[in-house]
């Protein structure tokens, strides 16, 4: 194990298991709600940065158009950085140290734990939107830590390991797709070619 990996239980292992106790006393209605969104919200994000792209170029802003077309690379770049923080902390999964009860079943051992690669991507997402398209972001937003409180839900993760994830990504994805702003030059060459319809109307 490494040196730096971390003993979850003691940083909040308690707040975890307040939180899935609560999650198996729940309704099956909301329980299941919460699992989809937790394997399946990601989807949404997707389909905000496709809207965001959308909405760029359909108003021909060249600085907007090329930080809607960096999104999904942003978030890329995020989801690998959280990764190597994982492989650098490798805490082992809440539902592996504690035995606690969870909606989800349990990944195997070697699956690290912190931070959240789902909470990290949801807000790389959330804050490429945020420099992007506010009006995009307003969901977004909400969803990136709907996504981070559900991990902990389901009993994937626990809460710090959310919070760094979500740390990670918008730190990340709000600094690179600050830069992608200065690619606007490159968007007006682009207009001027065949691939037009990928940063403007025709």
């Amino acid at each position: 194990m490494s040196m730096l990996a971390l003993n979850g239980p003691a940083v909040d292992g308690d707040l975890y298991t307040r939180v899935t106790d609560l999650a198996q006393q729940a309704p099956g209605w909301l329980d299941g709600l919460v699992a989809a969104w937790s394997d399946y919200g990601l989807a949404l994000f997707a389909v905000l940065m496709l809207a965001a792209w959308w909405r760029a170029r359909a108003v021909a802003d060249p600085a907007r158009t090329a930080m809607a077309l960096a999104a999904p690379l942003v978030v890329v770049v995020a989801f690998l950085a959280d990764t190597g923080v994982k492989l650098v902390f490798r805490e082992q999964r809440p539902c592996q140290t504690l035995h606690t009860v969870t909606l989800e079943a349990c990944p195997p051992l070697g699956d690290w734990s912190f931070p959240s690669n789902h909470a990290a991507i949801a807000a790389a997402a959330a804050a490429a939107l945020w420099v992007t398209d506010r009006r995009l972001a307003a969901i977004a937003v909400p969803a990136a830590l709907l996504m981070a409180f559900s991990r902990v839900w389901v009993g994937a993760h626990y809460p710090h390991d959310v919070v760094l994830g979500l740390a990670v990504g918008a730190v990340i994805a709000w600094l690179l797709t600050r830069v992608a702003h200065r690619a606007a030059p490159l968007v007006q060459r682009v207009a001027r070619t065949r691939l037009r319809p990928l940063v403007a109307p025709r």
